[in-house]
């Protein structure tokens, strides 16, 4: 397991409310040795003008759920990790229901984390790919 403190997905959806991860619907889910979860919906406040899921919301997610892995991490406050790189690649589009991101560790250093996050939608079909990169600063 990499987590240092034991996760809790009732404190991680707590200190979202009041955010932009609270206003686009996302809860976080589930957790593993060395994974995190956590959903969105596709609806008014997540979709594009055309109908389907904004990409910038996918990568809100994606962004959010490394973001919070890293956290769970590091020596936090003395450590926050900040994100440096995000790269996005989407796949698929989504017009409706409900999407789900995994952030799972792909390298954990002294500086820096990296995350890699497959959003999928509710038939497990793979919409989007992304690397996050975490500077941890003191």
């Amino acid at each position: 397991m990499i987590w240092k403190y034991p996760p809790n997905l009732d404190a991680i959806n707590t200190i979202r409310q009041g955010t932009a991860v609270d206003h686009l619907g996302i809860q976080f889910t589930a957790i593993g040795d060395d994974w995190l979860e956590a959903t969105m919906p596709v609806d008014h406040r997540t979709k594009q003008p055309a109908g389907i899921l904004h990409g910038g919301a996918t990568a809100l997610l994606a962004e959010t759920i490394g973001s919070v892995a890293s956290v769970l991490v590091v020596d936090w406050p003395q450590q926050q990790p900040v994100g440096i790189e995000l790269n996005i690649s989407h796949l698929r589009s989504v017009s409706e229901g409900v999407v789900t991101g995994r952030a799972q560790v792909i390298r954990i250093g002294r500086r820096t984390h990296v995350w890699d996050i497959r959003v999928r939608d509710e038939d497990n079909r793979l919409i989007a790919v992304a690397r996050l990169t975490m500077a941890i600063i003191s």
